[in-house]
């Protein structure tokens, strides 16, 4: 049973949005707004984030509030045969943490570089073992921050940096008002093409980004809503961390986009604007060095916030599960994804690090980066909305209901069969290939689908021993 609690409502919203809010809003959110039609693209954006995003918000925030435990103890206490279903949430979330302190390391170098006065390009950034030394550098602030406790640790955090983070954004894009292209930077983003709307690779492609951008369906809300208090309105807390999730996407997009177009370049880049064209434009700009230092602060401080909820995941199940208190438990789990992401770490070095002719963050990223979280959410749904019946939950989700149970499940199983043919990709990949579809994208997504199918098969078979109210 979770015996930490936020010191307050505040508290709690901060560290939230602080999950939330990472590379997804200020980074992802304006690659795939540039390869997915500009304005056409928020049209299913908003649709994905509060028809599907924020009843998945609310379930976690409930369930772990009702059980007042972790993912795995969560799972175990509907049905032992469960256990395994939290243990896949928990190891996903560790492998998707593993290399995205790989790029959080890559965003504290460019960050580093423009405060001594460099002005870091991508390629050549990844010829030095810098990166190697940054990713241990950010794999050690994670499990600082998190070895301190919620309190201690990751609301102290939460509640400094967060409404940091929040200023530097307004301030970057007060400055992006005076850029040429402003105007045509804001009809860009939000002048929807409607004609685009046809388009299936826009709908999957924002239901994709909304699930990545609010960190739901990995366990992470449901582990924070173990410490909340039992007064806290969860269906208009969820609500506050949307909108704010989704503003800081909007805010980072007038930041970025006026860039863009003031520079002449291309918005359909991807994510290469972070590392590669964002930075040159910095470097011709006045007051370049002042704008690249808060955009890269602003993105490691965001991203770091992101990768201490994923920690807490692994931390908050191993602290029940095991004898270990929460600094040994740290200890151990950083240790462990210090292990896991070298591999990705190593293959943009020196050493080039490969499988089968491909970068293994790559590989990792086509696989379990993409994968692993529409499985996680379908589990949670699966087992929390099919497999028992939590009355208080359902109290909790009250109108979310129908959405939460049916409407979110179907989507994820789309979404993930259309990243599997390619009709989706996720933004990072076309900084690395351009985008083109894989073998391991078609075969992570059949794996995926099969563990959907298995799934749903198991909880029939069990759901009338299962099925219980609380």
């Amino acid at each position: 049973m979770a015996t930490e609690q936020w010191s307050s409502r505040a508290g709690f919203l901060l560290a939230t949005v602080g999950a939330a809010v990472g590379l997804g809003n200020i980074w992802r959110f304006s690659a795939v707004v540039g390869t997915n039609g500009g304005g056409a693209y928020l049209v299913p954006y908003l649709i994905a984030a509060f028809a599907c995003a924020v009843p998945l918000l609310v379930l976690e925030l409930s369930v772990g509030r009702t059980l007042r435990t972790d993912v795995v103890s969560a799972f175990r206490s509907v049905s032992p045969a469960y256990t395994a279903f939290g243990w896949i949430v928990v190891g996903g979330v560790l492998l998707v943490l593993s290399y995205y302190l790989v790029l959080t390391g890559w965003v504290l170098g460019f960050l580093l570089s423009w405060l001594a006065g460099a002005e870091p390009t991508f390629a050549a950034f990844t010829d030095g073992w810098l990166p190697v030394g940054l990713f241990v550098v950010a794999t050690a602030l994670a499990g600082g921050v998190v070895s301190l406790g919620v309190r201690g640790g990751i609301e102290r955090m939460a509640k400094v940096v967060m409404p940091t983070v929040f200023a530097v954004l307004v301030a970057l894009a007060v400055y992006a008002v005076t850029l040429s292209e402003w105007g045509r930077a804001v009809s860009f983003l939000f002048t929807p093409d409607f004609a685009v709307l046809g388009d299936p690779a826009v709908w999957s492609a924002a239901f994709g980004q909304v699930f990545f951008s609010l960190s739901v369906g990995q366990g992470i809300m449901l582990t924070y809503g173990s410490y909340v208090d039992g007064g806290t309105d969860l269906r208009e807390s969820a609500l506050l961390i949307t909108v704010a999730d989704v503003g800081a996407a909007l805010v980072a997009g007038l930041v970025i986009f006026p860039v863009v177009f003031s520079f002449g370049l291309e918005p359909t880049l991807g994510t290469e604007l972070a590392f590669t064209t964002l930075p040159a434009a910095f470097a011709t700009m006045s007051f370049g060095r002042i704008v690249a230092v808060a955009f890269f602060g602003l993105l490691f401080f965001a991203a770091l916030s992101s990768a201490i909820a994923l920690l807490e995941v692994g931390v908050a199940a191993a602290t029940t599960t095991t004898r270990l208190d929460r600094s040994r438990a740290t200890l151990a789990l950083t240790a462990g994804v210090f292990v896991l992401g070298v591999p990705s770490a190593l293959s943009y070095s020196p050493a080039e690090l490969a499988v089968a002719g491909r970068p293994v963050l790559d590989v990792v990223d086509e696989s379990v980066g993409t994968f692993a979280l529409p499985i996680s959410a379908f589990l949670i749904v699966a087992v929390f909305l099919w497999a028992t019946d939590l009355d208080v939950v359902r109290t909790d989700l009250g109108p979310f209901v129908p959405l939460a149970k049916y409407l979110t499940p179907a989507v994820l199983v789309v979404v993930t069969g259309a990243k599997g043919l390619g009709v989706a990709r996720p933004a990072w990949r076309h900084l690395l290939d351009g985008g083109r579809p894989g073998l391991a994208d078609a075969l992570a997504a059949v794996a995926a689908l099969l563990l959907f199918g298995a799934v749903g098969w198991l909880l029939r078979d069990r759901l009338p021993q299962s099925r219980r109210r609380r």
